[in-house]
């Protein structure tokens, strides 16, 4: 099997790194920000919970605690195996390869929808989209979490790595599509200094990330997010 489906669009940080990428998943929102806004909106407890892009399935074991079933669907053929492994005890959880243009799902089958920076730039998602609106049930609620690069310390960085990246046009183009947007904020906490600078070399271009290593101290950024959300 090749490494991904066609149609998918490439992530190389954790396509590349996935080792690395693990220690970013443990260093986002330590506090569970993230978590507890999507829970006041929509809280996973009975629901069929889709996760879009899980990658190796760092979120699965959470979701599966509180969901009736939970179904990852990962486009890249290793990582979904990770995920399956990472999921293998738990009985309320299958991982399907798949791309987010072509969701494995039936219809009207999901109530709840999870894509973490996996729609980043807005404009071209449409198709995934369509998909997402096939396959939800009425009174279902899709959230997607992505990157507000208009503030905060990995904001700026963001915007360092893509200067023509325009916040307020993926904005525009998430309200179109009928999303509502809570900001929030979050951190990255990681335990080792070693960990950050792995972490900040698969995120960012060589040059960048020397930049960004020699000027941020600790093990601590501050990060900023847009949490989109629609209810169906």
């Amino acid at each position: 099997m090749r490494a991904a489906l066609d149609g998918a669009v490439p992530s190389p940080n954790i396509w590349n790194s996935p080792q690395v990428y693990e220690l970013e998943n443990r260093a986002v929102d330590p506090d569970g920000v993230i978590r507890a806004a999507m829970d006041r909106i929509r809280p996973p407890s009975g629901a069929h919970v889709l996760d879009i892009g899980c990658g190796t399935g760092f979120h699965l074991p959470a979701f599966a605690a509180e969901a009736d079933r939970v179904t990852g669907v990962e486009p890249h053929g290793e990582l979904a195996a990770a995920a399956r492994a990472r999921a293998a005890g738990l009985g309320n959880v299958s991982v399907r390869t798949g791309v987010a243009q072509r969701l494995p799902l039936p219809d009207a089958s999901v109530d709840v929808a999870h894509a973490r920076w996996a729609y980043f730039f807005g404009r071209g998602c449409e198709p995934g989209l369509r998909e997402l609106s096939r396959v939800m049930r009425r009174g279902g609620v899709a959230f997607i979490i992505d990157n507000d690069a208009s503030r905060s310390t990995f904001g700026g960085w963001f915007r360092r790595f893509l200067p023509r990246y325009d916040p307020e046009d993926v904005r525009r183009f998430w309200a179109a599509q009928g999303f509502r947007r809570e900001p929030l904020d979050m951190r990255w906490r990681f335990e080792r200094r070693e960990d950050f600078e792995a972490v900040v070399r698969i995120e960012f271009p060589a040059r960048l990330a020397d930049e960004i290593i020699a000027e941020h101290p600790g093990l601590e950024v501050d990060y900023a997010v847009d949490l989109h959300w629609r209810e169906y």
